[in-house]
């Protein structure tokens, strides 16, 4: 979606909805630099007052986030994930993981028992990048396509809230998936291939107790890789 100017009228609101909206429909993905202030004072038509005031605006709810030096990045991708990732970071990396596995349990029970073939058709999909990731030693690809398996698992379950939550929450929890990625076990711990297959199976069997069991089993030797590190002095909560 381009940037427009907005009418000369609440300028800085106008300013920051448009933001938002690249933001939550993805052109400004979680992560990632938003364009330099030259460019969107050019691209929006305004004045660098009105730019700098949006994106302060934007900064304060923790939607955004200045790197000196760098450049300005999106940290949520919504005033709610902002809040979700706040919380994360005084709770403990263990806490975290726990909240999320609840939530992917639940996931896998309706995922089961609501899938399309295009929930199918997306799960594969990630665990097949999952995989590729995986064999051309593509961390981040992997994290990412990991990430995007468990999401097609939360879109599956039908429930906006459940999926708006999970992915919230995963967004800010990143760093418990690189934790197990790095840390110190066997290789068949960190890649967990049969887990997914099993999560994927049973989804598609439409078995709601089978696609739980598959993703306990998983979680379990995550929460157990996390468990067998040492303490590190940023244990006080993943940032996302």
């Amino acid at each position: 979606m381009p940037l427009r100017s907005p009418a000369r009228t609440n300028l800085v609101d106008l300013v920051i909805a448009q933001m938002e909206s690249l933001i939550a429909d993805g052109e400004w993905p979680v992560g990632t630099k938003i364009p330099a202030e030259p460019q969107l004072v050019e691209q929006l038509s305004v004045g660098r007052n009105t730019v700098r005031e949006a994106v302060r605006a934007l900064v304060h709810t923790g939607m955004l986030e200045p790197r000196q030096g760098d450049g300005t990045y999106v940290r949520a991708s919504s005033d709610f994930g902002a809040a979700v990732q706040r919380r994360v970071r005084k709770a403990g990396v263990l806490e975290a993981y726990e909240v999320r596995a609840s939530l992917e349990r639940d996931a896998a029970r309706y995922a089961a028992e609501r899938r399309t073939p295009e929930d199918l058709d997306a799960l594969r999909s990630a665990l097949a990048e999952r995989g590729r990731a995986w064999e051309a030693g593509e961390i981040e690809a992997f994290i990412d396509a990991d990430m995007a398996f468990h999401r097609a698992v939360a879109a599956a379950a039908h429930n906006d809230v459940l999926a708006d939550l999970y992915g919230h929450l995963s967004d800010a929890t990143r760093s418990t998936l690189q934790s197990v990625v790095g840390a110190p076990v066997p290789d068949s711990v960190r890649h967990q291939i049969g887990a997914h297959r099993a999560i994927l199976d049973a989804i598609e069997a439409r078995d709601p107790a089978a696609a739980e069991a598959a993703v306990l089993a998983h979680l379990a030797e995550g929460m157990a890789a996390l468990r067998a590190q040492p303490p590190h002095d940023d244990d006080a909560g993943p940032t996302g």
